[in-house]
Parts: structure tokens; C-alpha cells; sequence
């Protein structure tokens, strides 16, 4: 039985039956809604929003880091935000309500609700990604099929792929040259930071390699709060946001992406280590 035909059968022999609204035409189970993906990964989440969704683009998923509860994933226009849905066994409470049934719940979206952040960003919840989308089904044939290693064996077949771990929003930035502050957006997306002029600018002014900076931490040094700069060979930059929340948001997930460089350019190390050892 899956996870969503427990949440029902649970919700049936704890509540009143009408608490899912069950009119004819209505998803009476989570599994029946078209935009519940179920057991689907943040990571997933992420890459199909970004790949095949828009602006406004959202889905609903079981909650990894909170068993039993859930999560919106929300497409931004260069990023995709994480909101918690809380089910209770009785109501879903999402923002600033709560709902007696999933019909409700559901009917909430249907009027394309506008939600924001501590970021400033506001979406529009417009589209919703289906769960099941037809593609062709068609094969190629294999016409060249060698090896181009030898000697290795499954312990050499080690998954990986970087993390695409998006955020955006307006910050303020000080100037290179001239120690002036300017408001900039900034997106980020894999191990790229990037600012613009303004969130409708199509061209970044500059994209940061993320690989090269060798630190992320609070600053207090420019007499402003909320600062924050990045450390990179060639300069620091100095940023700072409109609320310590914010703040800490993007140095902890600049952080996360600075731990997860390291430990990539690590493994690498080691592997490569392993092999020179082997063929001494």
C-alpha cells in the first residue's frame, strides 16, 4: 500500500468521510490529485522544474526531512523555492491557513494563490506539473558498443552529479572600484552566482565561479547589517540583504555549497590517488 492510500485510510478512520470532499469529479485520495509526485526527491524536484517548468510551475511531495508532512517546490524565475505544507491528520495548514479538507486544499490552488518569502520574491502559483507526462516511445539501436577503460571494476562506478540547490533575490552589492552600493539580483544555480542590473535584465554584469572562492561569512566591517561577503583570490565581495533571515539563508546555502565543492574535489583526489596505486 503507498503512502498516500495509508494518508487515506488513516484520515477515513479518524475523521468525518466529507473531510476530503468527496463530490463526484473531486480527488478523494492525495494519489488521485495529478500534481502529488509522492516519494520525489528535492533534487528531482528541482531538476524537472528547472528543465520543463515556468515561472509560477509548483508540485506537491512527500517531505524527506519531515515524515508524514509535505513540500511545495515552486518554480521562480531562475530558481526553485521549498515550502513546508503541514498535514495534521485533520487539515492541511499552508501559510497563513489551514484547511479541513484536501477539496479545500486543493481549491485554494485553483485560484492561484500569490505567495513570498523573507526574500522578497513573489510567485504566482499558476501551473501545475503533472505527476504523468506522455513522451514518444522510441528506442535507438546500439551500432557501436566498446570499452574504453580496463581493469576496473563496480567499486569504480561511483554516482555523481552536482547539486543544482537554486536561490534568488535582491541584494545589495559594494562596488569594486568605486566603493558605491547598488541593488543587484542575484540568482544562483549550481556553482554559479550571478548579479544583474535588475531582476528583468536579460545578461548577468558578472557570473562567480563558485569553485574558486574559498570562503563565505558574516561581515561586520562595513558598517552595515546583514552583510556578508565571499573571499575569492582575486577580490572579497561584499553583499548585504534586507533581513538577517535572509542573510542567513544565503550564507547557509552558499556554505552548503562550498562544503559540497570541497568534498567533490576530494573524492575526485582520492580516486585518482587510488588508480595511480594500482597501476605502480
Amino acid at each position: 500500500m503507498g503512502r498516500a492510500e495509508r494518508l487515506g485510510a488513516n484520515m477515513s478512520a479518524r475523521v468525518p468521510s466529507d473531510l476530503w470532499g468527496g463530490l463526484d469529479g473531486d480527488a478523494e485520495l492525495l494519489q488521485d490529485l495529478g500534481w502529488y509526485h509522492g516519494d520525489l526527491t528535492r533534487h528531482a524536484a528541482e531538476a524537472l522544474l528547472l528543465s520543463n517548468g515556468r515561472d509560477g510551475s509548483y508540485l506537491l511531495r512527500d517531505s524527506h526531512e519531515q515524515p508524514g508532512q509535505f513540500s511545495l517546490s515552486v518554480r521562480a524565475k531562475d530558481s526553485v523555492k521549498h515550502f513546508h505544507v503541514e498535514y495534521t491528520g485533520y487539515s492541511f495548514k499552508f501559510g497563513f491557513n489551514e484547511y479541513p479538507s484536501l477539496k479545500d486544499f486543493v481549491k485554494h490552488f485553483a485560484n492561484q494563490p500569490l505567495i513570498g518569502s523573507e526574500t522578497g520574491t513573489l510567485i504566482v502559483l499558476k501551473h501545475p506539473y503533472p505527476r504523468d507526462v506522455e513522451e514518444p516511445a522510441i528506442y535507438e539501436s546500439v551500432r557501436v558498443h566498446t570499452a574504453m577503460q580496463t581493469g576496473r571494476t563496480e567499486s569504480d562506478l561511483v554516482p555523481a552529479a552536482p547539486s543544482l540547490g537554486t536561490k534568488e533575490g535582491y541584494l545589495t552589492k559594494q562596488g569594486g572600484l568605486v566603493k558605491t552600493w547598488k541593488t543587484r539580483w542575484f540568482t544562483l544555480h549550481r556553482n554559479e552566482l550571478k548579479y544583474f542590473k535588475d531582476q528583468m535584465s536579460p545578461e548577468p554584469i558578472r557570473i562567480l565561479d563558485l569553485t574558486e572562492c574559498s570562503a563565505v561569512q558574516f561581515d561586520y566591517s562595513q558598517e552595515k547589517v546583514n552583510c556578508f561577503c565571499l573571499v575569492f583570490p582575486f577580490r572579497t565581495f561584499y553583499l548585504c540583504a534586507k533581513t538577517g533571515v535572509e542573510a542567513d539563508e544565503w550564507i547557509k546555502i552558499l556554505r552548503w555549497k562550498l562544503s559540497q565543492i570541497r568534498r567533490q574535489l576530494s573524492q575526485r583526489d582520492g580516486a585518482i590517488r587510488s588508480h595511480s596505486f594500482v597501476f605502480q
